[in-house]
């Protein structure tokens, strides 16, 4: 399979350009996850209490890091994970075994 064509994209964080290089089809979330970035920043700058880009990109990175890890699961069961890949199997061995039987 070949790999995506890498694109540059210029993206607008607090007023300021920078430009980066993804894959063609990454462009789209890379251009929500910089809004996003954008939008966190401007709310820190907003709420006064940081000073300094550096700083209010700081605090949105440990901002955002917080929100994504309370957002993952600290311990996954893996009794499930192994429960629901062995379901899956079955159902590709169905599947398959469908497909055996039209010719």
């Amino acid at each position: 399979m070949p790999s995506a064509k890498n694109v540059s994209l210029d993206v607008t964080i607090m007023g300021r350009e920078f430009r980066v290089s993804c894959p063609e089809n990454e462009k789209l979330s890379l251009m929500e996850a910089a809004g996003y970035l954008d939008r966190k920043m401007r709310e820190i700058r907003d709420s006064g209490k940081v000073i300094g880009v550096e700083r209010i990109a700081i605090m949105a990175a440990l901002n955002i890091t917080h929100d994504y890890l309370n957002a993952q699961p600290a311990d996954p069961d893996t009794d499930e994970i192994h429960t629901r890949i062995d379901r899956i199997g079955g159902l590709l061995d169905q599947a398959l075994a469908q497909q055996d039987n039209l010719f």
